[in-house]
């Protein structure tokens, strides 16, 4: 190995096969199946995001699918509400969240709850007394089982009309309660004590350890990281996240990597991943239809840079300026994104559209089309099931 201070020279094939691996995405099974693969792969992961778009599955269900072949969505609503494995809350975004990590979120609960959210700054004291009043006497409840409401206007397109919802946000961000099932996107809210059977929530992690949790994560499933990919879209982070690499590069815990095509993007990796070799070509490798939403993907700039694709989002853009679609897939092939596909699903005629298909990268390449192509339609067939199994 190369001293403390020297960069290990990474190719981008070497960083991208480091990830996928770190990702579980080089393997067909990784994680086994049940609640107790759901229960793994977001340990595994750290975090799973939640997205309400439902073109085809929401992205919980199809990033859980993407590493879990036999995954059913009764397996993340037993992970949630019965084995209580994992839970609901903020990451970078709204997201499924390992149960053993919740002391990482109380530091963040505890704020919320000292300062409000800036989300939810209208929400009137009445309101939020009303809704634990509920939850306290009647039990977890829906939103549509508080039908008192007198509607207010919307301070924001997404925001509810009912006080009583916002009140239960604020309540859910100020750990006060939890969302204990989710049916479709109608979340049940419960006190967050009772839920979980506690008669104290878990002692609160220090910042130090809060760092040193971001950094561990990051490393887990990511395998070579920058600063960026640490913290996403989390710069308040990045400070302490520095001191804690730079502490851990002296002491020989990590080694900074000179990436091919990084520039001055610092990256770094844990001395064992490097000296263990790194994984050989993926040869044909597994076929992934990766949400836009995914691990892999959501972070546009480093996708990008280790697999030369540049994926578009164009959920929000006029239809005239889209260049892969409304809600375009990559599509991976062994370690090469080679595909983007408009897929919308009729549920009604039970049919899995292919709005467009777009070769990208190595699937430009005319000679390799028919083969990338016959794979790829096997498993559109199997994504096909998925997405319309019940």
């Amino acid at each position: 190995m190369p001293r403390a201070t020297d960069s290990y020279p990474l190719t981008k094939p070497e960083a991208r096969r480091i990830w996928l691996q770190a990702q579980r995405l080089d393997t067909s099974e990784p994680f086994g199946a049940g609640p107790e693969a759901v229960a793994a792969a977001v340990d595994h992961l750290g975090y799973v995001q939640i997205d309400t778009i439902h073109v085809i599955e929401r992205c919980h269900h199809h990033i859980l699918y993407s590493r879990i072949p036999a995954y059913a969505r009764a397996d993340l609503r037993h992970a949630q509400s019965v084995d209580k494995s994992v839970f609901e809350y903020w990451t970078h975004a709204l997201s499924y969240v390992p149960a053993k990590d919740f002391r990482f979120f109380i530091p963040a609960m505890r704020e919320h709850r000292r300062n409000g959210h800036k989300w939810f700054a209208s929400v009137k004291p009445e309101d939020t007394r009303k809704v634990m009043r509920l939850l306290r006497q009647g039990g977890a409840l829906t939103i549509r089982d508080i039908d008192d409401d007198v509607l207010t206007e919307k301070e924001h397109l997404w925001q509810s009309r009912k006080p009583s919802k916002r009140a239960l946000q604020l309540a859910f961000y100020t750990g006060e309660v939890t969302i204990s099932e989710r049916t479709g996107m109608l979340k049940t809210y419960e006190l967050m004590t009772r839920h979980f059977g506690w008669d104290k929530p878990p002692k609160p992690a220090s910042s130090a350890d809060i760092t040193a949790y971001l950094l561990d994560r990051a490393l887990r499933s990511q395998g070579v990281v920058s600063l960026d990919s640490i913290c996403h879209l989390d710069a308040p982070s990045k400070p302490a996240v520095r001191r804690l690499i730079e502490g851990r590069v002296r002491r020989k815990e990590l080694v900074p990597l000179a990436l091919e095509g990084a520039g001055k993007q610092e990256h770094w990796a844990r001395p064992e991943v490097l000296e263990a070799g790194l994984p050989a070509e993926a040869g044909e490798g597994p076929v992934h239809i990766l949400s836009p939403f995914d691990p892999l993907i959501i972070q546009r700039k480093r996708t990008e840079l280790f697999f030369g694709y540049g994926h578009r989002f164009e959920a929000y853009v006029p239809k005239e300026k889209r260049v892969f679609g409304y809600f375009a897939l990559p599509v991976l092939v062994g370690e090469d994104i080679v595909a983007a596909i408009d897929l919308k699903t009729d549920r009604q005629n039970k049919k899995l559209l292919m709005q467009k298909w777009s070769w990208v990268g190595k699937g430009a390449a005319k000679g390799a089309r028919k083969d990338y192509k016959r794979r790829i339609e096997e498993e559109l067939h199997r994504f096909e099931r998925f997405q319309l199994a019940e």
